[in-house]
């Protein structure tokens, strides 16, 4: 959990109430906009800004038209694809409001309206004596209460997540859109051009953007989906500014980044590099190749699993990236020569910091990466969606013998609803005998793990990989209508089924209830030590006059940075932008390098219209910047110096992705769609004319 991220030219993921330490920084480079706008969530800019659960996104008009990239939408349009009307190939327009397509239960959009420091409320009083487990519950009561006292109706959803690890704690208040819909979407050959293939590369040429609409009930608060619907009147939207960038500019990114890790322990980072990532990507290739082979030649079964490949290879990919960085930089040796200086420093300036706090911090970090290595052979062990299914099922009527505070968060009747919509999911991303492949391969690839790793008494409540079959033969769970009907049922109920899954997640519960209670008895005495460390880091810091910003936890953060090219090895200068020249140049007519007809035409006649470089003398497609990002920001609106929209976020190079643990200023990139390929794809190649005219644009002075 060591070691220490802090304001150093581009880096940091701030909450906007920090960026008033930043103000000469963002002067230095050009941002105009002033600032108490952007500490203000409920002025523009900041509340445009949304979030769909996963990834980042924004209103660009006053009728609930949001844009985000293609792959956050992906779920959307594989859901209203079929192989003869396959939306993801061929692109979806919806040419009015009646034509927009359900995006399903499980896409959501939340609008942040309030956020509020509750720290002294979570922590105030907490016994010293307390277990790891015992401060863990406590802790999670208080923030229930809390979550239950904000979430004052249906339309609201409200979280109090840690910063720096414990040290804060922050409540949350989102109103939360339940009817989603699907407006526009290009093709796949150019939403997701050049695909896994050139996934985290540069140069990309990817026009990877969607846009969705937010319906609410016609009294203006949300509302389950129904056609009576009416689109939500968003209070504020950004202009889109078609005037471009170049080298040097400054941007504004805002957005929901997930997680990053900058204050990792160097022996955390030892064990990430050696041991943890590697068995973790040997694991996704192989279910990769088993989701191939058990869906080759059936286009039913691709469309089904297009997005969990699509998952799987992102996450791989970032995986091995980040193996690759360890390997050409040694940033475990770089922390230990920062955890010195630190340790150094805290010696002197202790203050009331316990005497052995670093000791119990090294202890207790040993603790939790042994508790990791058996939680991921549990995963393995048990990864079938039906048993998932089955699994949730079974606890969630557990959890229901409990009043609703005593409830573990996940399954309260504030959650119902996601679990509802995470099991009819699995209608449009399941076909059984994919599921037993999988199943039958993790269950080999589990029995090969450490037996140090494997859970105690698991092994002997697993299936053979030869009896797997027998299991999908005697289950009624893939049905979705059986599959929901086991909600609200008793827990007796479920320790007398026949269903094999049923059966065999009553058998492992047991398990998977011990795991849980070791993780909250390391997460509660983690809790304990971490915020006294991250106050002396900050104490430190400060000392050298540089303020510091939590890591990442999919809450509402605004990054910095110019539109800039990097070298990534010597003699070697790639970017700032790419063009739809090398579209052109990069079409094979082989997936995932086909580039349809009439980009080809479009680009050969030099139709650019007024999306048209002065510099480039052609339209820029995706471009640089060396803004601080991470998974989460795909979408983010990426806006200029005047906070007008001008590109959205989604990926990063391919040398910057361990800049999760470390950043570093000289190679770290972020890539963006530039808004005028975007706008240009409408025009010239989908006809979007109605979005369009839906949104304000701004366009360049002839």
């Amino acid at each position: 959990m060591g070691v220490f991220a802090s304001a150093s030219a581009d880096e940091g993921q701030w909450q906007p109430h920090q960026l008033p330490q930043l103000k000469a920084e963002l002067k230095r480079i050009g941002i105009t906009i002033p600032l108490e706008k952007l500490t203000d969530l409920s002025k523009h800019p900041m509340s445009a800004i949304v979030s769909t659960g996963g990834c980042s996104a924004s209103f660009v008009s006053g009728d609930g038209l949001i844009v985000t990239n293609h792959h956050c939408g992906h779920a959307a349009i594989q859901r209203n694809s079929t192989p003869e009307r396959n939306y993801l190939q061929n692109g979806f327009l919806a040419k009015d409001r009646a034509g927009e397509l359900p995006g399903g239960p499980s896409m959501l959009v939340y609008v942040t309206e309030k956020v509020e420091n509750v720290t002294d409320r979570v922590l105030k009083g907490l016994a010293p004596t307390m277990s790891g487990r015992e401060r863990y519950e406590e802790v999670q009561g208080r923030i229930k209460a809390l979550i239950a006292e904000c979430e004052t109706g249906k339309g609201y959803r409200c979280s109090v997540p840690a910063f720096h690890r414990g040290l804060e704690y922050y409540r949350i208040r989102q109103l939360m859109i339940r009817d989603v819909r699907l407006v526009y979407a290009p093709s796949e050959k150019i939403g997701n051009f050049g695909g896994d293939v050139d996934n985290y590369e540069w140069p990309r040429q990817t026009g990877d953007f969607a846009f969705l609409r937010a319906y609410v009930g016609k009294d203006g608060r949300p509302a389950e989906p129904s056609p009576d619907n009416v689109p939500y009147k968003s209070k504020d939207f950004l202009v889109v500014s078609a005037e471009g960038l170049k080298n040097g500019d400054p941007i504004l990114l805002a957005g929901y980044p997930g997680r990053t890790s900058r204050y990792k322990m160097p022996s955390e980072i030892r064990f990430a590099r050696d041991a943890d990532f590697p068995v973790r990507v040997a694991g996704m290739q192989a279910d990769l190749a088993v989701i191939a082979a058990a869906t080759m030649g059936n286009p039913t079964y691709d469309v089904r699993y297009a997005n969990v490949v699509k998952g799987i290879n992102n996450v791989m990919k970032k995986t091995q990236g980040l193996m690759d960085g360890f390997a050409r930089k040694d940033i475990a040796a770089l922390k230990d020569v920062q955890d010195a200086e630190f340790r150094a420093w805290f010696k002197q300036n202790q203050g009331n910091a316990p005497k052995a706090l670093m000791a119990d911090l090294d202890a207790l970090i040993a603790a939790d990466i042994a508790l990791s290595e058996e939680e991921y052979a549990w995963s393995v062990g048990t990864h079938s969606d039906l048993l998932g299914s089955a699994r949730t099922l079974y606890r969630l009527a557990l959890e229901r013998q409990k009043p609703d505070p005593k409830r573990d968060a996940g399954y309260q009747e504030r959650d119902l609803s996601f679990i509802k919509a995470r099991l009819t999911r699995l209608e449009q991303s399941l076909v059984p005998v994919v599921d037993e492949a999988r199943y039958s391969a993790a269950l080999q690839r589990y029995s090969k793990l450490a037996a140090r790793t494997r859970p105690q008494s698991l092994d002997a409540l697993l299936p053979a990989p030869r009896d797997v079959a027998a299991l999908y033969k005697s289950t009624e769970l893939a049905d979705t209508a059986k599959r929901l009907a086991w909600i609200g049922k008793d827990a007796d109920a479920f320790r007398k089924s026949d269903d094999a899954f049923i059966k065999l997640a009553v058998r492992l519960y047991e398990v998977s209830s011990s795991l849980e209670n070791r993780r909250k008895e390391i997460n509660g005495n983690l809790e304990k030590v971490i915020p006294q460390y991250m106050s002396a880091v900050i104490a430190w810091k400060k000392s050298q006059g540089k303020p510091v910003y939590p890591d990442a936890n999919s809450t509402l953060r605004v990054t910095y940075g110019t539109v800039s090219p990097y070298s990534p090895r010597d003699g070697l200068v790639k970017g700032p932008f790419s063009t739809v020249d090398g579209v052109v140049e990069k079409h094979t007519g082989v997936d995932p390098f086909i580039v349809p007809k009439e980009v080809i035409d479009a680009v050969k006649a030099k139709r650019f219209g007024a999306f048209k470089d002065p510099v480039l003398n052609t339209v820029p497609v995706n471009f640089l910047s060396s803004a601080d990002t991470t998974g989460g920001n795909s979408g983010s609106a990426v806006m200029n110096k005047r906070g007008e929209l001008v590109g959205l976020n989604f990926d990063s190079t391919y040398e910057s992705i361990t800049k999760d643990w470390y950043f570093d200023r000289a190679i770290t990139r972020a890539i963006h769609v530039d808004i005028r390929y975007m706008l240009w794809v409408m025009k010239e190649i989908d006809h979007a004319d109605n979005l369009l005219k839906e949104m304000t644009i701004k366009y360049p002075k002839k």
